[in-house]
């Protein structure tokens, strides 16, 4: 709040990472045109082709929302600073809003979050392994238990984390999709590291594959041939989960997904860059009946 001492402030900020400080990249949110007109009050802009009136908050995750930018920029600080991110619940009282207006504040950040880089297939030396998210078995009733360790009744996330590169997670219908999951995020010829997962079987073809037998006690052969860093990763988001959330439903888990590993990969960054990095990303819209369709 220091920061941003009044509302003013907040869209200048805003203005700055969306169009430069000299607003060199000024355009029109409706038509695209770079022909923008800028009214006295720094506020209200005009586009001279379609002569469509605008503030800078269309086009993104903020447009109609009646909520203050300065509340909006507190919610982002929040969800980039705290590293296991941030409950609705404790945003609303944070920031004064109801429980369900933050929820939806923070799925809208959550959009935000998602990676563009994921056009990009790793490569290098990449570990890859899945995880299953989900209460314990014996802390279910007994006619729900599955009696078996693994995706019994579970959410199965597939992930893939390039050695000092990127790390990305998916939710996945089946563990059947899990080779096809490999193909579409890592470059041929990789360096492919798993567990002893049948599923991976044939995966030799394009990539040079090992395995560590987790099964037989396995967790490290020749130094380099482990999957411990991606274990690191799904221990840090299950703390996530069960201690900050409790629970996510399957509908909804992939935003979850989006928010965790995007600020995993900036854990190195100061606070303050990690706001601006997701300020710079704010351009899309999450209606709150697409949301809960």
């Amino acid at each position: 709040m220091e920061a941003f001492p009044d509302e003013q402030s907040a869209i200048d900020h805003l203005r700055v990472m969306r169009w430069g400080a000299n607003d060199e990249n000024a355009h029109c949110p409706h038509c695209g045109s770079v022909n923008v007109y800028h009214f006295a009050d720094q506020r209200n802009h005009k586009c001279g082709e379609c002569r469509m009136r605008f503030s800078i908050k269309v086009g993104t995750i903020f447009e109609d929302s009646k909520i203050s930018l300065r509340k909006w920029f507190m919610a982002v600080w929040l969800i980039t600073s705290h590293k296991k991110g941030v409950a609705s619940t404790t945003l609303a009282r944070d920031i004064k809003v109801t429980q369900k207006t933050a929820w939806f504040m923070l799925h809208r950040l959550r959009v935000a979050a998602r990676t563009k880089s994921f056009n990009a297939p790793l490569k290098g030396t990449v570990e890859i392994d899945e995880t299953f998210i989900g209460g314990k078995d014996k802390n279910k009733h007994a006619h729900q238990r599955g009696g078996q360790r693994g995706p019994s009744g579970k959410a199965v996330v597939w992930g893939a984390m390039e050695r000092n590169g990127e790390f990305r997670a998916f939710h996945l219908t089946s563990l059947k999709d899990v080779k096809r999951a490999v193909e579409s995020q890592v470059a041929k010829g990789s360096i492919v590291l798993t567990d002893e997962y049948r599923g991976y079987q044939g995966i030799g073809a394009d990539y040079y594959h090992r395995t560590v037998n987790h099964s037989g006690g396995e967790y490290v052969r020749a130094v380099w041939i482990h999957v411990n860093s991606i274990e690191g990763a799904w221990s840090h988001i299950k703390r996530q989960i069960y201690g900050i959330h409790h629970w996510i439903s399957d509908k909804h888990l992939g935003r979850y997904l989006s928010e965790m590993t995007w600020r995993f990969n900036r854990r190195e960054q100061g606070e303050g860059d990690r706001m601006n990095a997701l300020l710079s990303n704010v351009s899309g819209r999450l209606r709150y009946r697409e949301l809960i369709a």
